[in-house]
């Protein structure tokens, strides 16, 4: 039995768009475990400047994962807790292991014709043109829930293009959703949820910066809109402090990315919180390559909440792994009659 990893850099079909910056390629970190019989795979996906445990010693951390894997198995994951994106790696690929290196991590959810999970569509930050664009193909494509990511042009413009597609369908046709990705300040947070709430949003993420809890905990008791947080959630590693935050905010939803939060425990963890407060939460990939869009995907139907998942990064990519997956306006399908290319990364 042997272990090893390797990195991998995926390249954006078009740039990708966030108040954060403009991405053209994702690196990321696949692991595997193998012998003569079967090769697992899981992966470690870095966030670049958003991961907390994007630091120097990184690939030193993971270079002593695969060392001890195959002697210590599951009990690696004991020192990984302050690598969320190593620990989610770790679990994907002993999950693979168990059930014999096919990718299939829970059986009980592929069935006979594998499963469907309702998905949004995405919309990435840009100019006025290019987002009407993104927007007007996603329409013409029939989906029914759309994300705009906003915060990074003029507040006006985007009101605009929320306006475009509230003349053309109301928030029982098509659900719009908005990613701020902590773009506002408190004061400009409260004026533009009051102007956002007039076009039946369905849930804002993140409108102001993460770490500022007495702030959100206002916006969301008097928000004319729900408010889920995102990057308000990283790093909160210790159960106690999770608790603190959920008991302090009271957020309507959770936004979940398991590379981001140490994986299917750490997703476990924030759901029995939401659930303490009546909250709920939505599932939402962070553009990990399709190895690690699988673990999420079917974890994810496991069980879900009533909210669209947000699993539509899969097509994001020049060079992403091929996958049994398509991606349509009735969400993200696993094909039981399709299959893996792993070539590029065997």
């Amino acid at each position: 039995m042997k272990a090893y990893f390797k990195k991998y850099i995926l390249q954006f079909k078009n740039p990708g768009t966030t108040s954060r910056g403009v991405l053209l390629e994702k690196p990321t970190y696949f692991i595997f475990l193998s012998d003569e019989n079967k090769t697992a795979i899981g992966e470690c996906n870095l966030f670049e400047k958003l991961s907390v445990d994007d630091i120097p010693s990184y690939e030193a951390t993971l270079n002593e994962v695969v060392n001890l894997l195959p002697t210590k198995g599951a009990s690696v994951l004991d020192s990984l807790h302050n690598f969320p994106s190593i620990y989610f790696g770790v679990e994907m690929l002993l999950l693979d292991w168990e059930n014999g290196g096919k990718r299939i991590l829970f059986p009980e959810v592929i069935g006979k014709n594998g499963f469907s999970i309702p998905t949004n569509a995405l919309v990435w930050m840009g100019s006025k043109e290019n987002m009407q664009q993104q927007i007007n193909e996603k329409l013409k494509q029939g989906y029914t829930s759309i994300k705009l990511k906003i915060g990074a042009i003029d507040f006006a413009t985007e009101l605009s293009l929320i306006k475009y597609i509230r003349q053309q369908y109301n928030a029982s046709e098509v659900e719009i959703r908005l990613d701020a990705n902590g773009a506002y300040t408190f004061t400009d947070a409260k004026e533009k949820l009051a102007q956002l709430a007039a076009y039946n949003i369905s849930y804002i993420e993140q409108p102001i910066k993460a770490g500022q809890w007495q702030e959100m905990a206002e916006l969301v008791a008097h928000s004319p809109i729900a408010i889920a947080l995102d990057e308000e959630l990283i790093g909160v590693l210790n159960h106690q402090q999770q608790a603190a935050l959920i008991n302090t905010i009271q957020p309507h939803l959770l936004i979940l990315k398991h590379s981001l939060l140490g994986g299917f425990e750490a997703c476990n963890q924030w759901k029995n919180l939401a659930k303490s407060i009546n909250a709920s939460w939505v599932i939402t990939s962070a553009l990990e390559s399709n190895i690690g869009l699988n673990a999420i995907a079917q974890y994810t139907a496991l069980g879900y909440t009533k909210y669209v998942q947000g699993l539509g990064t899969g097509q994001l990519y020049t060079n992403n792994i091929p996958a049994p997956y398509t991606l349509d306006n009735q969400g993200l399908h696993y094909h039981t009659n399709k299959s893996w290319d792993l070539t590029a990364i065997l």
